[in-house]
């Protein structure tokens, strides 16, 4: 049986939610996200940073899951950043256009704003 859950690190740091989720975001995986994604929202962070750095590979239904919480984080006020996408997963951006919506900045402190 496959492992659908998805490790994912949450810390506060300056006003701001950091989720760090660790493995592939895949269709097997992504309704962990979301639910990862939704708790961290319920809270009304400032801003959520989602650090990508340990996600090697995300598929369209991981996309799907950001682009609910890009919608979500607006409606509530809420700033999303991404950070840390490595080559492979900003290219899934970039194919899909996406890259144009979302705040994305190299570092976890580029994404708090401490930089």
């Amino acid at each position: 049986m496959e492992d659908t859950s998805l490790s994912v690190k949450i810390e506060s740091r300056d006003g701001s939610t950091i989720l760090s989720p660790c493995g592939d975001v895949d269709m097997s995986r992504a309704p962990s996200f979301r639910e990862h994604v939704r708790v961290a929202q319920q809270g009304k962070p400032e801003r959520l940073v989602i650090d990508m750095g340990e996600v090697e590979y995300m598929d369209s239904s991981g996309l799907a899951t950001l682009v609910e919480a890009m919608r979500n984080a607006k409606g509530e006020g809420i700033e999303l950043v991404l950070c840390c996408l490595n080559p492979k997963v900003l290219a899934v951006f970039e194919i899909a256009r996406l890259h144009q919506f979302f705040r994305i900045v190299p570092t976890v402190a580029d994404a708090v704003g401490t930089a």
